[in-house]
C-alpha cells in the first residue's frame, strides 16, 4: 500500500466534514472596494444606529456623509490614491468616519496603538510615510514629540466632540483635554468634516491597492507595517459572516470593547458590524461594568473578546445584577480560552463562547470553533471557509503529516501582501508549497484526524529544560484550574546549570488575596500551587518558581505579554 504524502491530509481540508450545516467550504469575494459595505449598509438602514458612543447615537446616514466629508478634505489635502492616512484614535465615531473616510479617498489607513510612545509613533509615521495623522487631543503631548515633519497634516479631535450635550460639559470638567495646536498645518476635525461631501469614490484595485497597513511584531519582534489589501479585508469579513450564519441584516448588536486601531476588533467588530448594518456599542476606555449594563440595556447580540474581558466579567462582584441572555455568539482570541472561564462564561449568559484563531497578516481570522457543532477545547478550531491550514517543518519548505508538531502556515484570500519594505522579512514568511503561497504563523501546533487544530505555543515561547520542549501553554491550562488563579503565565528565565528554567507568573481572585497576605501565607499558596501542578504535570514541566502579582502585563487587546515577563527578569538578572 502506498503511504499518502502529507500534503494530502491538509489539501482535501478534512475540517469540512465538522462545519455546521449551512457554512460553505468556499466563499465568493467581490472585486469591490471594502467602503462598499458602509455604502450598502447606509443605503438599506439609513436611519439605523451605526454607532452607539457614551448615548450618543450616530445613524448610518450620518456615519456615511461625514466619512465623504472626510474623504473631500482628504483630497483637498493632495492626499491621492495610495498615500497614507495615519490614526491615532480610540473607539469612536472619529475612528470610523476618518477609516472609511480615508478608504473613500483611495489612501491606506494606518491606526495606531493608542498607548504608544513618541518613539514608536515616530517609527510608525516614519516608515509609512504617512501624510495625515488624526489624533485624539489627549495623546498632543506624544504626538507633537513623535510626529515627524513628513506628516503634512495633523486632524485633531477629542472625545468630547461626539458625547452628548451634559456629557460633553462634564466630560470637559472632569479630564480638561489640552487644547491641541492650531493653524500651519495643525486643523480640526470639525472643520475637516465642513467640506463638500465627496461624490464619487476613488476607484482602487481590490486586489492590488492596500486598505491598511497595520503594524505588528510578526515572528521576529521587530514592528513591521503588514500590507492587507480590499480584498484581503473584505474577505475575511465575508469569512466571518460565513461562519457566524447571522442571517438577516440590520438585527444585531454589537460590543465594540476590542481596540478598532487592533486588527482583530477592525475586522471582527468594525468592518463585520458595518457589513452586517449592526448597531455598534463603542468604548474609547472600556469598564465592565458599563459594558454589564449597555448589554442589558442595549440587548447586544455578539461579542468579541480575550480571555481577560470575559474573566472580569465572569469574576465581577456586580455581574449577576444585571442581564446578559441577549447575547448570542461570543469570540474569543489573542490567547487560549481556559475551558473553566468558558464553561462559566456561558452558563452565566447563555451564548455559546467559541476559541478562534488568527493574527494581523492574515486580516486576522483563521480558525474558529464550529458554532453549533463540536468545540473542542484546547483547539482553536476549524479554517473557516475558502482557507487551508497545515503544519510544516519549521526549516525548511515541507508540510508534515497529519498529527506532527510543526509550523502552523496559512493559505487563503486574506493572507496579507507582504511586509512593507522588507524584503528579506517576506522571503523568511512566505514559501510555495504543493501550488499555494503558504504564510508561516511563527506558532507551533497539530491537526487530529478531524482537522482541529492544536496551537503548543509560539516558537519563541517555547522553554528548553534539560533537553526537553516545555510548552507555557499547557503549564498555563493547568493554573487556570487552580480555584485560586485568576490569571497566569509562564515563562523561561535564564538558568546557569539549565541554560533556562520555567517560571510561572499568577494574579489571585479576590477571595485568595487574604491568604498572600503576608509572606508567610505567600509562601504557603506558592507551595500549594506547585504541588497542585506536580499531581497533573509531568516532573520537568513543573514550573521552578512561582511568582504572585496584582497582575499580569498586557497588551491594548488585554493579551498577557510573556515578552514584558521576559524583559523585566532579564533585567532584574543582570543587575543583581
Amino acid at each position: 500500500m502506498v503511504e499518502a504524502r502529507p500534503e494530502e491530509a491538509y489539501l482535501s481540508r478534512p475540517w469540512l466534514r465538522k462545519y455546521d450545516e449551512g457554512v460553505p467550504s468556499d466563499i465568493e469575494v467581490p472585486d469591490k472596494p471594502l467602503y462598499s459595505i458602509l455604502l450598502e449598509s447606509a443605503e438599506a438602514f439609513p436611519e439605523r444606529d451605526a454607532i452607539i458612543f457614551y448615548g450618543r447615537h450616530v445613524k448610518y446616514r450620518e456615519l456615511l456623509e461625514s466619512a465623504r466629508r472626510f474623504a473631500r478634505f482628504l483630497r483637498e489635502q493632495g492626499v491621492d490614491r495610495g498615500d497614507v492616512v495615519g490614526l491615532i484614535l480610540p473607539n469612536s465615531p472619529q475612528f470610523a468616519i476618518a477609516f472609511y473616510g480615508a478608504l473613500m479617498a483611495g489612501a491606506t489607513v494606518s491606526p495606531m496603538n493608542v498607548l504608544y510612545s513618541p518613539r514608536e509613533i515616530r517609527h510608525q509615521l516614519s516608515d509609512n510615510k504617512a501624510k495625515v495623522l488624526v489624533a485624539l487631543d489627549l495623546f498632543k503631548d506624544k504626538v507633537v514629540a513623535g510626529v515627524p515633519d513628513s506628516v503634512e497634516r495633523i486632524v485633531w479631535t477629542g472625545v468630547q466632540d461626539y458625547l452628548p450635550g451634559l456629557k460633553a460639559l462634564l466630560y470637559r470638567i472632569a479630564k480638561r483635554p489640552p487644547k491641541p495646536p492650531s493653524g500651519g498645518r495643525h486643523v480640526s476635525f470639525k472643520e475637516a468634516l465642513e467640506y463638500e461631501p465627496i461624490g464619487q469614490p476613488v476607484s482602487v484595485n481590490p486586489r492590488e491597492d492596500l486598505a491598511a497597513l497595520m503594524y505588528t511584531g510578526g515572528t521576529t519582534g521587530t514592528p513591521k507595517g503588514a500590507m492587507l489589501t480590499h480584498r484581503n479585508l473584505l474577505s475575511n469579513v465575508l469569512q466571518i459572516d460565513a461562519w457566524f450564519k447571522r442571517g438577516v441584516r440590520g438585527e444585531d448588536v454589537f460590543i465594540g470593547v476590542l481596540p478598532w486601531f487592533h486588527i482583530y476588533g477592525l475586522t471582527a467588530v468594525l468592518n463585520s458590524g458595518i457589513h452586517k448594518a449592526a448597531t455598534i456599542i463603542a468604548y474609547a476606555r472600556p469598564n465592565i461594568e458599563e459594558i454589564m449594563r449597555d448589554i442589558e440595556k442595549y440587548k447586544a447580540t455578539v461579542f468579541h473578546g480575550v480571555p481577560t474581558l470575559y474573566r472580569m466579567i465572569i469574576n465581577h462582584p456586580k455581574v449577576n445584577k444585571f442581564n446578559l441572555r441577549s447575547l448570542e455568539v461570543c469570540i474569543s482570541g489573542a490567547e487560549p480560552l481556559p475551558k473553566a472561564v468558558a464553561e462559566q462564561f456561558m452558563k452565566l449568559t447563555g451564548a455559546k463562547l467559541r476559541e478562534g484563531y488568527g493574527l494581523t497578516e492574515t486580516s486576522p481570522v483563521t480558525h474558529v470553533n464550529p458554532i453549533l457543532g463540536e468545540p473542542r477545547y484546547g483547539s482553536i478550531g476549524l479554517p473557516v471557509p475558502s482557507t487551508y491550514a497545515a503544519v510544516a517543518d519549521p526549516e525548511k519548505p515541507e508540510l508534515l503529516p497529519r498529527g506532527e508538531v510543526g509550523e502552523l502556515v496559512i493559505s487563503g484570500p486574506q493572507v496579507m501582501k507582504g511586509y512593507h519594505n522588507r524584503p528579506e522579512e517576506n522571503e523568511k514568511v512566505f514559501f510555495e508549497c504543493c501550488g499555494r503561497r503558504w504564510l508561516r504563523t511563527g506558532d507551533i501546533a497539530y491537526m487530529d484526524e478531524d482537522g482541529y487544530f492544536y496551537i503548543v505555543d509560539r516558537k519563541k515561547d517555547m522553554i528548553k529544560y534539560k533537553g526537553y520542549s516545555v510548552y507555557p501553554r499547557e503549564i498555563e491550562e493547568v493554573l487556570y484550574q487552580h480555584p485560586c488563579v485568576r490569571e497566569a503565565a509562564v515563562i523561561g528565565v535564564p538558568h546557569p546549570e539549565y541554560n533556562e528554567i520555567p517560571k510561572a507568573f499568577i494574579a489571585l481572585k479576590d477571595d485568595c488575596k487574604d491568604k498572600a497576605a503576608t509572606s508567610e501565607g505567600q509562601e504557603q499558596l506558592k507551595k500549594e500551587i506547585l504541588e497542585f501542578l506536580r499531581a497533573r504535570l509531568a516532573p520537568y514541566k513543573v514550573p521552578k518558581e512561582v511568582e504572585i502579582r496584582d497582575e499580569l502585563p498586557k497588551s491594548a487587546v488585554g493579551k498577557i505579554l510573556r515578552r514584558v515577563l521576559r524583559e523585566e527578569e532579564a533585567k532584574k538578572r543582570s543587575t543583581a
